[in-house]
């Protein structure tokens, strides 16, 4: 279904990166899609399954920090359904902006996703529209789709860096990994300023955790979502914490190293193989999920300054 909408996005292995790394590393490049993420993939599954099962639907309608939100938007306008798309106030800017382009009604509330993801529950109820939740089984189909074309496109690696928001991104890749039957290791990264996941993985139960970072707004996830958890749980061999200063040190040396743009949260796979170091003998791969950042926050990151907007 996704290729009458998108190519597969490319893999590439950058010698800078690998000298930097100590090793081999492929990187994906979800940054490549028609809306600058991975998103994409899953919001046209996920919409389509809709469209088809409840063919009277009147809308549907998403809370994000602004990647769901702009696969969502995108989808909606391509299968010709009313999209409505809610974000916590001091979203991005930039990725409001391309959201509402899509055509989608743009809807501001809550002080962060968790807020805005409970309002957006209400208001499917009052306005009749389904909601497109941010963790979803279809959703998960499509973001494997990119994980099926990097496990067969590269060689074979020893393990893979994927960052965690609320989930569907690793879960695809587990799905993946497993579906081909292969040996590599699948390990989360998160913000150490918005831990909930890597609590909740430790700990074996559902961990809130305030989600604080300021840089990777696609990690900003307060609770948990049980269902990702228990895929994380059976699959994933570790989560990763890195600072939002080793983050802003990955996007710089995207860009340094690639001429790629990496938002906070794309940038977090690469900052979480920095962190633990790699074998030289032990080719990784790294998902870059989404490009998608402002441009005076990234101003900020490659003049190696602090980023303060809230």
């Amino acid at each position: 279904m996704l290729s009458g909408y998108m190519l597969p996005t490319p893999q590439h292995t950058w010698p800078l990166l690998n000298q930097r790394l100590g090793t081999e590393a492929w990187v994906k490049h979800e940054n490549h899609t028609a809306v600058g993420a991975f998103k994409m993939r899953g919001a046209l599954v996920y919409v389509e399954w809709l469209r088809a099962s409840q063919p009277e639907m009147r809308g549907v309608i998403a809370a994000t920090r602004g990647n769901h939100g702009q696969g969502v938007a995108m989808a909606a306008r391509l299968m010709g359904v009313t999209a409505v798309i809610v974000v916590p106030h001091g979203n991005s800017k930039e990725k409001n902006r391309a959201m509402a382009a899509q055509g989608a009604e743009l809807v501001e509330y809550g002080q962060d996703f968790q807020e805005s993801l409970e309002f957006a529950r209400g208001l499917a109820v009052e306005r009749g529209l389904v909601m497109v939740d941010s963790f979803h089984e279809r959703l998960v189909m499509g973001t494997s789709t990119y994980a099926l074309e990097f496990l067969e496109a590269a060689p074979a690696l020893a393990r893979v860096y994927v960052p965690i928001g609320l989930g569907s991104s690793i879960c695809g890749v587990c799905a993946a990994r497993n579906a081909l039957g292969l040996a590599t290791e699948v390990v989360g990264v998160v913000a150490a300023q918005s831990p909930s996941y890597s609590l909740s993985f430790a700990q074996r139960k559902v961990v809130e955790a305030p989600a604080q970072t300021r840089i990777a707004d696609g990690l900003a996830c307060r609770t948990p979502n049980v269902g990702a958890m228990e895929v994380i749980w059976a699959n994933v061999a570790r989560i990763v914490e890195v600072s939002d200063e080793q983050i802003e040190d990955a996007m710089r040396i995207y860009f340094e190293d690639t001429h790629n743009v990496a938002e906070g949260a794309g940038a977090a796979a690469l900052a979480g193989a920095l962190a633990e170091g790699q074998r030289a003998d032990e080719r990784i791969g790294l998902v870059l999920t989404g490009g998608n950042v402002d441009s005076d926050v990234y101003r900020n990151v490659l003049a190696g300054g602090v980023e303060t907007r809230a």
